[in-house]
């Protein structure tokens, strides 16, 4: 697979415009990346510019913190598919996960699988918060859940994705979900370790950087 297919190019952050949100697009179409993963209010502007060009539009239900209760985060997943939304990356409860509420993070992932009708759907575990226990289990309560990928990170934590995260949380769903390894990855040789320890979706802003290998 060529690694620009592997991209999500990411624009988060709580201040951007509308006109780096046009460029984000217009750089996801050039380069032809995998997706492009925004915040909700500009799922419906990057679906508007992105029609027919092949790029998904992927946007965060429960972001960064993934505190919001279920019945809300489903509510985000539908409005987001209304919208356009073709991936969702949700946050998972990660309070319900430390205190060993396995039914409820497990019924949390759930929700926003089913409202999404079929829709792509990446659980973020932020990696950083967890301890290795907890990382395993995430991976199989997302499972059980019914959602197609494990994503390492917000890139709002304390830290981003690591090859070692990624190579245990492949170790935990193996052919059944895949990997997408997200944040601070800035650079070529980064992404490729990321890919070489098992992800198959790489989320960066830094994308152009990336495929062009500088």
């Amino acid at each position: 697979m060529k690694l620009n297919s592997m991209i999500d190019h990411t624009l988060l952050k709580a201040d951007t415009n509308k006109e780096a949100i046009i460029s984000l697009c217009e750089e996801a179409k050039r380069y032809k990346f995998a997706a492009v993963c925004v915040n909700p209010y500009y799922v419906s502007l990057c679906r508007e510019i992105l029609k027919g060009s092949g790029v998904k539009v992927a946007t965060v239900v429960g972001f960064p913190l993934g505190a919001n209760t279920k019945d809300v985060k489903a509510y985000e997943t539908r409005r987001a598919v209304e919208d356009g939304a073709d991936e969702l990356d949700m946050v998972l409860n990660i309070a319900a996960l430390k205190n060993k509420e396995y039914q409820v993070v497990k019924e949390d992932i759930k929700a926003v699988v089913e409202a999404a009708g079929g829709r792509i759907v990446k659980v973020i575990l932020e990696t950083c918060l967890l301890n290795e226990e907890e990382k395993i289990k995430a991976c199989q309560l997302a499972l059980e859940a019914g959602a197609d990928f494990v994503k390492t990170s917000t890139g709002f934590s304390t830290a981003g994705a690591s090859v070692e995260d990624v190579k245990l949380m492949k170790s935990v769903v193996g052919d059944r979900m895949e990997v997408k390894a997200s944040g601070g990855i800035r650079d070529y040789e980064t992404a490729m370790k990321m890919i070489e320890a098992g992800a198959s979706r790489i989320g960066t802003s830094s994308g152009i950087k990336i495929v062009e290998g500088r």
